[in-house]
């Protein structure tokens, strides 16, 4: 398994990172929470991985935190979650309120993540339960975007509402789909990182 990458940061376009190593670039498949945390291009950088080998594709995830690793790793052992949806919950909403809609049953607000129908909401609430009490107070101290005053998810396109369009095609969605979703929800001076964030739970 590769566990690491320490390289330079060539390009991060969500929910794809590049990250060059002693010459070979890497392509990472990472969630918001992540992107959230990068620094420009070009600086190095250092991205927990997780590899999966499927019969037609070889996949490394990456994730800013040993919690955000294990988090994913545990929500694709819930049937019906793969490590495409993973990735939609872990870019929908901080773990801080993931493990307070699991504990509250709070099926609704599950299902506005998307790709979340009803039955896979209710199989994360209770395949979930037992499972959430290992990150402990992770929830607060890395989990919590609100908070880190981090950069912006990319860099070098014109307006927030374009950044957030292009990461929502990235993640699968049909560009007329994607730009209707920001614009409903569009707000003067909300960041591309917010508007992504509220278009997922949209």
């Amino acid at each position: 398994m590769i566990h690491h990458l320490r390289g330079i940061l060539i390009n991060k376009n969500p929910p794809f990172l590049v990250i060059e190593v002693q010459g070979v670039g890497y392509e990472v498949e990472a969630p918001l929470s992540t992107f959230a945390t990068l620094p420009d291009a070009q600086t190095e950088v250092k991205i927990l991985t997780y590899f999966v080998v499927r019969e037609d594709a070889q996949i490394l995830y990456g994730f800013s935190s040993e919690a955000e690793r294990r988090l994913f790793k545990t929500l694709i052992k819930v049937n019906g979650v793969g490590p495409k949806l993973a990735l939609s919950i872990l870019s929908a909403m901080d773990l801080q309120t993931f493990v307070q809609c699991v504990h509250e049953h709070n099926i609704t607000q599950l299902t506005r993540i998307s790709g979340v129908g009803k039955k896979t909401a209710e199989r994360l609430v209770v395949e979930m339960q037992d499972k959430l009490a290992e990150f402990g107070d992770v929830a607060e101290s890395e989990f919590s975007l609100a908070s880190t005053g981090k950069a912006a998810l990319t860099q070098g396109l014109v307006t927030p509402v374009e950044d957030a369009i292009s990461a929502l095609i990235a993640l699968g969605y049909k560009p007329q789909e994607a730009s209707r979703r920001v614009h409903a929800i569009e707000e003067k001076g909300l960041s591309s990182e917010m508007l992504i964030r509220k278009a997922l739970q949209g």
